[in-house]
């Protein structure tokens, strides 16, 4: 706990708008992908097809798109976002890995590794201070 704390700390003294620009933009982009995946069912199945022999395979589909949408939402107000990065972890190192076992799309490869870096990279550094979450514990 201590340490979410000196995170939290050091993370609203050092925030930036363009950084809070970033958070919002990778919401956005993951609310778009949940939306996209929810209405293209073929995409989806296409997506998931080379995790369809493994356990819990059809497990997937019921996850990615609801996870992208709603943890799309929450980074885009700042409201649980380390919470929804982490959500998002296993679904983007599925996308990365998607890509070895299916069909080679570098541009998917790429797209599918900077969103998890910086999911990543939102999980240790938070919302920031122009959030949700930074308002409400200012609340107290």
């Amino acid at each position: 706990m201590g340490t979410i704390k000196r995170l939290n700390k050091w993370a609203n003294a050092h925030t930036y708008y363009p950084l809070d620009l970033i958070r919002v933009a990778l919401g956005v982009f993951l609310f778009m992908k949940g939306v996209e995946f929810m209405t293209n069912h073929e995409q989806m199945a296409e997506v998931v097809r080379p995790f369809q022999e493994m356990p819990g395979g059809m497990i997937l589909l019921h996850y990615i798109a609801p996870a992208h949408f709603v943890g799309g939402f929450l980074i885009v107000v700042g409201l649980l976002t380390r919470w929804a990065a982490l959500a998002q972890i296993p679904i983007l190192l599925g996308a990365v890995l998607t890509n070895f076992l299916g069909v080679m799309n570098t541009n998917n490869l790429v797209l599918a590794t900077i969103t998890l870096l910086v999911c990543i990279f939102f999980l240790f550094y938070g919302s920031g201070k122009h959030s949700a979450d930074y308002y409400l514990k200012m609340q107290k």
